[in-house]
Formats: structure tokens, C-alpha cells, sequence
């Protein structure tokens, strides 16, 4: 059975779970390329529940013709993708998706420690981030794509340090082509991404909506979404989780309260649910936060 370590994996419903569906055809799994994941997938009519991406993600489709349906941060789109076809989306973006046929794809994550080692030792500029592209074309990125996918294909036999290569050469890439620059009225965003910070805390048990927390800041979803990730350094959702975390361990610490009792009042719906979330965050389970602190 697969670790979630080893697969391209996402957040749906505060927990890790593999980005698609089934194993893939080919992986990076245990070879020693830094900072990439490589998958390739033969999938089907499929769709994708709502999930968060914790790196950048990037679709490379081999095959035929196929509808694409997403929503994503308050908008939604129908594509008609085929061989060569891209897709592109950020650390941090949330979206579903639906494809209406089967497709078969090369996906790479990219870690964030590699896009901020890039930008580094080249002397970029570190973006604000990377705009959602759902179907577009891009020749360079294409052929390293393809290098990836003939690597793997044909057992990584030219080692590490080709792999670390052509993970640069990607980063570097997309940092170049597709990064966002910086916002440049850092003062009043920092006044509008306080008064949503206050707002999560006074309703963080609240099921709160990316739309909610856009309209508290005075912007639209996409402006917002990429302003507080520059701001606080978590996405939305994140940032709820963790305050939400922040909340649950202290009421933990007074030691009155049940699981359930916890969960409910951090705005979990079930106690399964808050100590699946309480894990991903701490490390801990909450009975063994509790101990700790007894």
C-alpha cells in the first residue's frame, strides 16, 4: 500500500489525501530527486472533490481530447483540453474539478522549498505566487515535462543529479514565466488582513466560506486568497485550521471538558473529525495534548 508521503497529496476535509484517485501507472516514489513528486495516471470520467494544495502542482496531458469542468475561489470554468495541454495551480489553491472522460497525465508537485531555493540562488525575486491556469500551452515547460516522463519511463537511470537538474530547470521555469510579483501597498493590505484575522478569531467555530473572509477584507476571493497567503505565510483555510487548533488546546488544558464538548465548540463536526485535525496540526492526538499538559 502506497504512503501518502510517497503521492502527490492534498488537504480535503483537514486531512492528507492522494490528489487522484487509484495508483498511478509511475512514480518518483523512494528515488532521490529533492523537492519533485512525479506521477502518471491513466484515469477516467472522474471528479475531483473540493481540496487545498500544500505545493505547486502541475498537469501535463498525453492523450485525446477531453472535457475539464473546475470551480475554484469563486469561479468556474469549462475547458476542452488535449495532448500537451497544461494546468497549473499554486500552493494554496483551493479547487474541484470534473473530467467528463478518461485522460492520462504526467502530474508534478513541486515542493516550496525548491521554489524558494530557486528564487535564491538565482537571485529572483520570491513571487507572491503563481496565478491558476487551467488549460494553456507552454513549449519549454512541455519538453521538461516530457524529459521527466522519459526518465521515469525509463527507470531514472541517470541518477540523482540529473533528477535535481531538471527540477531546477522547471522551478526556475515557472518562477520566471508565471510568478506573481508582490503587492505593492503591503500597509493597507496588512490593515485589511488584520480585521480578517480578528473576524477568524471572534468566529472561528463558525463554518466560515473563502467568500466570507473576502468580503470582511473588502476584496475579491482571488486578490484576497493570494494577499493573506503573503501576509500570514498560511492560506485561508489554514489559518482557520490552526486557530481553530489554538482554540481546541487550550480548552484541552483546563481539563473539563469531553472530546465531543471540544470539538463542537471549535467548530469540528464530529470528534473523529477534530482529532484527525488536531493530529495533522500538532502531531499529537488531543488525549495525549491533554496528558502532556496534566
Amino acid at each position: 500500500m502506497d504512503r501518502i508521503e510517497d503521492r502527490i497529496s492534498v488537504i480535503r476535509q483537514d486531512r492528507m489525501v492522494p490528489l487522484l484517485p487509484g495508483r498511478p501507472e509511475q512514480s518518483s516514489a523512494h528515488l532521490p530527486w529533492r523537492g519533485l513528486t512525479v506521477e502518471k495516471h491513466l484515469i477516467g470520467a472522474v471528479e475531483i472533490p473540493e481540496h487545498e494544495h500544500t505545493s505547486l502542482c502541475l498537469h501535463l496531458q498525453t492523450s485525446a481530447p477531453v472535457e475539464m469542468e473546475w470551480w475554484s475561489e469563486g469561479r468556474h470554468g469549462l475547458e476542452r483540453t488535449g495532448p500537451g495541454s497544461l494546468t497549473l495551480l499554486d500552493a494554496g489553491t483551493r479547487d474541484r474539478l470534473r473530467w467528463g472522460g478518461g485522460s492520462r497525465r504526467l502530474v508534478v508537485s513541486v515542493d516550496p522549498s525548491l521554489v524558494q531555493r530557486a528564487a535564491q540562488e538565482l537571485h529572483l525575486p520570491l513571487p507572491a505566487g503563481m496565478a491558476s491556469r487551467w488549460n494553456f500551452e507552454d513549449r519549454q515547460l512541455r519538453l521538461l515535462l516530457t524529459e521527466i516522463d522519459r526518465e521515469m519511463s525509463s527507470g531514472w537511470g541517470t541518477g540523482a543529479l540529473y533528477g535535481d537538474l531538471l527540477g531546477m530547470s522547471l522551478t526556475v521555469a515557472l518562477l520566471r514565466k508565471y510568478g506573481a510579483p508582490r503587492a505593492t501597498s503591503p500597509q493597507g493590505n496588512r490593515h485589511q488582513v488584520r480585521r480578517v484575522l480578528e473576524f477568524i478569531r471572534e468566529h472561528s467555530h463558525d463554518s466560515l466560506r473563502l467568500e466570507q473572509l473576502a468580503e470582511v477584507a473588502g476584496m475579491s476571493v482571488f486578490h484576497f486568497a493570494r494577499i493573506f497567503r503573503e501576509a500570514t505565510g498560511l492560506t485561508p483555510h489554514r489559518y482557520v485550521l490552526e486557530e481553530r487548533i489554538r482554540r481546541a488546546g487550550a480548552l484541552l488544558e483546563r481539563g473539563s471538558r469531553s472530546m465531543a464538548e471540544v470539538a463542537a465548540e471549535t467548530g469540528f463536526a464530529t470528534p473523529q473529525h477534530f482529532a484527525r485535525a488536531f493530529r495533522s496540526v500538532t502531531g499529537l492526538s488531543p488525549s495525549a495534548w491533554r496528558q502532556q499538559r496534566g
